[in-house]
């Protein structure tokens, strides 16, 4: 005879079970239950939290190379759930503060510079020093603090001072002794002899004092085909006869200390990062991440002290896990007094890779 499912229900906790399945009916249960509640009561509860919110701090952008002057760019710390379009971004930088850097021997007042005051020559000029490209440059009000007089020097320390207001910021920052490349070579990562796409390889021998730290950047100087117009979906431009890469490009991971090689002569290999928000095609399609034949690669090879160290890797840090839920939370490291962001001291050395 067949039961209603409804008596069947109310007969279940009638039915004599065995000792050892009496632990299974339970979980059986417990499983029906929670299946009951996900899809006929939805168990779904609206929780409203409210996020304190905090007040804002002046975030520095600065480095010093030896022979090079001090680029500092100031802005103001942004909320989570703020509006980033650039009508907005524009409004965070910081304008008419008073920026000192000290090496030791003299200090000077640097002098800002936005992009909005100067000629199509001039942005051509600086535009590779200050990080962005002339186009950009023109069409965003762009401002630095830089110096006419001061530039690096290869063993000294910078002291920076910031005030606006009554905020106050400082920081130090060391020029370390340079480290020159051993050798660099690009090397393909397929074995089949047609590919063409691989990855730039070094080797240095570390000094032997403990705590050097270093950074790696590249950019390829050669220039797009005659043919190459194209960029990814609707974003279109003549690329042909462009350089492939206005800048440097620091990829994530390009920093690194000799906690594990200290003293050593060891080898290392970087692939091809991207500016953020590039549309160009071979930043999306297969080439993207990597060198090719034909590629002609400036590289800038950086030591850097511990302050700028512990800034740099927490931040690549956050980078790569940023988006994850499985990723463990902490806090931005800064060698910043008083606000946040890094003032870097690069040692530098540059070389040429052809890709062959």
């Amino acid at each position: 005879m067949q039961l209603p499912a409804a008596t069947a229900c109310c007969l279940l906790p009638t039915l004599k079970f065995a000792p050892e399945m009496k632990s299974y009916f339970k979980l059986f249960l417990v499983f029906l239950a929670i299946a009951i509640c996900i899809t006929q009561l939805s168990c779904e509860k609206e929780i409203t939290v409210d996020l304190p919110t905090a007040a804002p701090k002046i975030v520095v952008e600065g480095s010093i190379e030896q022979g090079q002057p001090p680029i500092i760019f100031l802005s103001w710390s942004q909320g989570y759930f703020e509006p980033t379009d650039i009508s907005s971004i524009q409004d965070y930088f910081i304008r008419d503060a008073v920026v000192k850097v000290n090496d030791g021997d003299e200090e000077v007042t640097l002098t800002e510079i936005c992009t909005s005051e100067l000629t199509e020559e001039q942005l051509a000029l600086i535009s590779e020093l200050l990080g962005f490209s002339p186009e950009e440059m023109a069409a965003y009000d762009i401002c630095a603090y830089t110096s006419l007089t001061m530039v690096g020097e290869v063993g000294k320390v910078y002291s920076l001072t910031v005030n606006y207001e009554e905020h106050h910021v400082s920081s130090q920052t060391k020029i370390n002794n340079i480290v020159q490349f051993d050798s660099l070579w690009f090397e393909v990562i397929s074995a089949d002899p047609t590919d063409s796409l691989g990855f730039v390889f070094g080797i240095i021998t570390d000094p032997d004092t403990a705590g050097n730290a270093y950074r790696w950047f590249a950019k390829r100087i050669s220039h797009y085909p005659e043919w190459e117009n194209s960029l990814a979906g609707e974003y279109q431009q003549d690329l042909a006869g462009q350089p492939e890469d206005f800048s440097y490009i620091a990829p994530n991971g390009s920093v690194f200390d000799d906690e594990f090689f200290n003293g050593l002569t060891f080898e290392f290999g970087y692939y091809r990062d991207a500016i953020l928000n590039s549309y160009k095609r071979d930043d999306y399609d297969i080439e993207r991440g990597y060198f090719k034949r034909g590629d002609t690669i400036a590289v800038r090879g950086c030591v850097i002290d511990k302050g700028a160290f512990d800034f740099l890797s927490s931040f690549e840090d956050q980078q790569a896990s940023q988006g994850s839920p499985f990723s463990i939370p902490f806090n931005l490291k800064t060698n910043i007094v008083g606000g946040l962001g890094g003032w870097i001291g690069y040692g530098a050395v540059y070389d040429t890779v052809i890709c062959e």
